[in-house]
């Protein structure tokens, strides 16, 4: 594994986005499927939009640095119905390249696993209303690794992503186990998807314009995007987050470690795991 350096200065200098609608299935389960009724996609299987959970400068909530290893702040002012949910995903850091304001090139650098934590709030009309609630309620593991490219045959290729949720003392699994190759876009399909929305995506329904943004954060040389979450599991589809819980988000290698692997580092097993990125949150 090569791992790649990020401290949390230079995490807090870029900005943050996430494709919406990128995994067959995710969308129907977390009830979010009404608000992209009017947002038309390329095919039937195009992700919905990207959407920012942070911006550097922005005087609004979304300018609040989200990001955390270790920690999911449970939203205040809400009762214990909050609906919460964590959406296991792979993030991937990019160098921007622009021309006259304007995206003309991602450079991948690292990648990750990343928790799009996530209020399921019905009728909020922005995708990033959902997203930032203040300090710590994202969440991105330490542990990045090297991406030399984002083609087929990169680093990346062999990865799964799996996810669990620790309650009262027993472990559930959250998401399902997935190849980051079932992503609906990936490689260059998703490059060029993501530049043209960086570019042209207009303020309309859930979305936001996005180049827009871009040139409010003084064009940043870095962004990080989180390409989407998993499927649930039954349970993960059902159960909302509570102070307490524990989530766990395994970015793997699957070449090098087998879902019993994962298992036995989540129950203390196994000490460490080849090539992989992880993150464990506890909510608070």
């Amino acid at each position: 594994m090569s791992q790649y350096s990020i401290d949390k200065n230079t995490l807090q200098k870029m900005v943050g986005f996430g494709v919406a609608g990128n995994f067959a299935g995710h969308l129907e389960q977390a009830g979010e499927t009404p608000d992209f009724v009017n947002v038309k996609t390329a095919s039937s299987n195009a992700p919905k939009g990207l959407f920012p959970f942070y911006l550097t400068g922005s005087t609004k909530q979304i300018g609040v640095y989200p990001l955390s290893s270790s920690e999911i702040h449970y939203p205040k002012n809400l009762d214990d119905k909050a609906h919460l949910q964590a959406e296991p995903e792979v993030c991937i850091v990019f160098d921007i390249t622009y021309d006259e304001g304007y995206v003309t090139a991602l450079l991948p650098k690292a990648f990750a696993a990343f928790n799009d934590c996530s209020i399921r709030k019905p009728g909020a009309k922005k995708i990033s209303e959902k997203k930032n609630w203040g300090h710590s309620t994202k969440g991105v593991s330490q542990d990045f690794i090297s991406l030399t490219s984002f083609k087929p045959g990169c680093e990346l290729d062999s990865f799964h992503i799996a996810s669990f949720l620790k309650r009262d003392g027993q472990i559930h699994p959250y998401g399902k186990d997935s190849s980051v190759l079932t992503y609906s876009y990936f490689h260059e399909q998703l490059n060029d998807w993501m530049i043209e929305k960086l570019n042209h995506q207009q303020d309309a329904g859930p979305l936001e314009n996005l180049h827009q943004l871009l040139q409010q954060s003084g064009q940043p040389n870095t962004i990080m995007i989180s390409l989407g979450a998993t499927t649930y599991t039954k349970f993960g589809e059902t159960v909302f987050l509570q102070p307490g819980d524990e989530v766990f988000i395994y970015v793997y290698d699957a070449t090098q470690n087998s879902a019993e692997d994962v298992f036995a580092h989540l129950i203390g097993d196994k000490s460490q795991l080849v090539n992989s990125s992880i993150l464990h949150q506890t909510i608070v």
